[in-house]
């Protein structure tokens, strides 16, 4: 059985999330993320104990927005927690045994041709429309772009720019001060999709934060949703089970969940 989900502000958090969420006084964290040497991204003891075990006894696929990059810096995956499989740059790499798959990279190529307007069109409609983005611009190997925002848009703001994207080919998702802007044809679910057809299992549990997670979440049989997600903004409640807990504990909480449908004990 398989077992998929996003990393950051699910199951791990960076110094900023931590500081916005807070850490419930029981619990201890455990650093899983480096970056120039220095620990970023924790989650908690048990949280670590617990991903093990659901290691061990199914196929877990971590499914992560960062480039694949950015995600070798999580150095819990090196060793202590080994995977066969990874899902980065939101799609449109997956990692087998820690090398692209070929063939996946090169279905994809084909997808981006036709399905979707150039990244300076969808500028040009946003600026035609009035909207402009206090913040800086970033590209994510030359596939999807996003802006580190220095203040958020409103809600309405935020409608208007869903809508004007999904016109051009594209989908928008705002995670933390990140605004991401990405192909339609750059997914998480084909890509989880593409992982269960080519092992032939079933994604039995799923866990993710942000609207660009629904695209696999929708794929697995029970699905988890941290209670400070993006996702309960657009999706309803009954569609996923919702943690109590927020930050570091919704981790917690979550691996919990995966332990309980693979009927493992706590």
């Amino acid at each position: 059985m398989i077992t998929a989900s996003d990393l950051d502000r699910t199951l791990m958090y960076s110094d900023r999330a931590i500081e916005e969420f807070g850490i419930p006084a029981n619990l201890v964290l455990k650093p899983v993320e480096m970056i120039k040497g220095k620990w970023a991204g924790y989650m908690t003891e048990a949280s670590f104990s617990m991903l093990r075990e659901v290691n061990k006894h199914s196929l877990f696929i971590p499914v992560t927005t960062r480039t694949t990059e950015q995600f070798k810096r999580f150095v819990i995956f090196e060793k202590d927690i080994p995977l066969s499989y990874a899902i980065t740059t939101n799609g449109a790499h997956i990692l087998y045994n820690g090398e692209p798959l070929k063939e996946w990279s090169e279905h994809l190529i084909i997808q981006l041709r036709n399905g979707c307007a150039p990244e300076e069109e969808l500028l040009s409609a946003l600026k035609r429309a009035g909207i402009t983005l206090d913040g800086e611009r970033k590209q994510a190997e030359n596939l999807f772009f996003y802006f580190v925002l220095n203040c958020l848009p409103s809600p309405s703001e935020l409608s208007a720019i869903r809508g004007l994207t999904a016109n051009y080919g594209w989908k928008m998702s705002l995670q933390g001060r990140k605004l991401y802007f990405i192909p339609t044809a750059i997914s998480k679910g084909k890509a989880l999709e593409y992982i269960c057809n080519r092992e032939g299992m079933e994604a039995m549990a799923g866990a993710g934060d942000s609207v660009l997670d629904w695209d696999f979440l929708k794929n697995c049989r029970y699905r988890f949703v941290p209670s400070h997600g993006e996702l309960l903004k657009v999706k309803g409640p009954a569609d996923f089970t919702l943690t109590n807990q927020l930050g570091v504990a919704a981790g917690e909480e979550i691996l919990q969940h995966f332990l309980k449908s693979l009927k493992l004990k706590i």
